[in-house]
């Protein structure tokens, strides 16, 4: 029989999602122009029309010195009240350039990941990363080293730094890894961090000075679950995040460094919105030592939204007759409550667990949504399913999940497999489970099937659900 047919037969009232969307309202409240960029004659390899290389074939760069006056690579550039006979090179030192100079460093663009229409997008922003002496060197690091890199990183890279600033790059991150970031990740993290920021112009030893503050908050680890903290600035943004998280922790950096460690991404956060959220919790009763503790449990309680879910789940909370006590417990027990969606989530539960028998605005209502923000509605619907089946009414589920509200958070078919086991293997009466519904939550295999064997010979079949499997492992063996 299907689950909304055993309910039926169980007369559970209609009730819709909507009665319980009230309860959590909320308020919202003479410029210079690159104009060209062209091999003479049009046969050349970068000539927008006729590019061989930037349509499939191989790219291939003249080699005549009898031709090489007339095959240069040049941009133009245009300013008012300029005729076209006026045009001059704006880069003469391509025109100096050997072609086989300019071939080699094609051929080391296109080896670190630049295709041939990055190439013309790249030299057409930055002609001289074709001749600049400085990129050279830079370009084989980002080949050997930078495994990953991807090439609209790189792309990136090329067009807003000066080649000059590339030389310095290879120093700072050969820095990463002396300090124990492996090789193989290297590529990520800078695929994830401003590269001309912290790697061009940072000084090297501001990033020395990073790295060993980082020490104190599980490097490397750190930096490669959040490569972006490397953007921060450290005495104006890092320091100071890092000192209010311990201060919030009763002046515990260990324990400032283990809620750090679990999620990384606090340091996105800054200060005033650190604050913000701690005078909410204040407002809500909640000591600072309390939000911490929360704060260990789960970590993103500073990412969500105080007006949109915060303030509305806390008021409903207060609805079933909590006071700040009472909620604070709640929420280290449950905290994902304040991050579920309503519409998707929350509200599909209340009305689940009203038509079993709770009652709105009770304590009892409230901590049975603590105790499901684990698992699904469909998952608790076939949970209470499977109850019926063996002969349990709406009365009964109800006061089980009272007495043990982890029950609805079980896995229907776990559940399912433990109930076989007491019925048919035991040869218990189901009743047993309304006494003891704490049974349901051990595991069959290396708990309830193994005492039972062991016990089974010495005091037989009859022996206590509870002291069977409550009892502690030094005590029962």
């Amino acid at each position: 029989m299907s689950f909304m047919g055993l309910c039926r037969r169980s007369v559970l009232p209609d009730i819709s999602t909507s009665d319980f969307e009230p309860l959590f309202e909320h308020r919202r409240g003479g410029e210079m122009t690159l104009s060209a960029l062209r091999f003479a004659p049009t046969t050349s390899p970068l000539s927008p029309r006729r590019s061989s290389s930037l349509y499939g074939a191989p790219l291939r760069l003249p080699t005549s010195h009898a031709t090489r006056p007339r095959r240069h690579l040049c941009a133009t550039i245009t300013a008012p009240n300029v005729s076209p006979s006026g045009k001059r090179p704006k880069h003469p030192e391509l025109e100096l350039a050997p072609p086989e100079s300019l071939r080699s460093r094609v051929l080391a663009l296109q080896s670190v990941g630049i295709d041939d229409l990055s190439l013309r997008r790249t030299v057409a922003r930055r002609p001289e990363i074709l001749s600049a002496p400085e990129l050279g060197p830079f370009l084989e690091f980002a080949r050997d080293e930078l495994k990953g890199l991807k090439p609209a990183k790189l792309e990136r890279l090329l067009t807003t730094a000066h080649p000059m600033f590339l030389t310095g790059i290879a120093a700072r991150v050969t820095r990463l890894m002396e300090h124990g970031v492996p090789g193989q990740k290297l590529g990520h993290l800078l695929n994830h961090v401003d590269i001309r920021k912290v790697f061009c112009e940072r000084p090297l030893k501001d990033l020395e000075e990073m790295i060993l503050f980082l020490k104190r908050f599980s490097w490397p680890d750190l930096v490669i679950r959040r490569p972006m903290i490397l953007n921060l600035d450290l005495h104006d943004q890092l320091i100071p995040r890092v000192e209010f998280l311990a201060e919030l922790g009763g002046g515990d950096e260990a324990a400032a460094a283990a809620l750090i460690a679990k999620l990384p991404a606090l340091l996105s956060y800054t200060v005033e919105h650190f604050e913000s959220h701690l005078e909410f919790w204040r407002s809500v009763g909640l000591s600072d030592e309390e939000l911490f503790k929360i704060a260990l449990v789960y970590p993103n309680i500073f990412s969500v939204s105080k007006e949109r879910k915060l303030r509305p789940r806390v008021e409903f909370l207060r609805q079933c007759g909590m006071d700040a006590e009472d909620i604070f417990k709640f929420l280290v027990k449950a905290p994902l409550y304040v991050s579920l969606s309503l519409k998707d989530n929350l509200s599909k539960k209340l009305t689940f667990l009203v038509k079993i028998g709770y009652k709105h605005r009770t304590r009892e209502l409230a901590l049975a949504v603590g105790a499901t923000t684990r698992t699904s509605c469909e998952n608790m619907q076939r949970v209470v399913a499977l109850f019926f089946s063996y002969g349990l009414s709406c009365d009964d589920v109800l006061a089980m999940s009272k007495k043990h509200p982890q029950v609805l958070q079980y896995n229907h078919e776990s559940l399912e497999k433990k109930m076989e086991f007491l019925i048919g293997y035991m040869e218990r009466d189901v009743g047993e489970i309304l006494v003891f519904p704490a049974f349901l939550g051990y595991k069959l295999d290396d708990r309830i099937k193994k005492r039972y064997e062991i016990k089974r010979e010495v005091r037989g079949k009859g022996m206590s659900l509870n002291k069977l499997l409550s009892v502690s492992t030094d005590r029962f063996y």
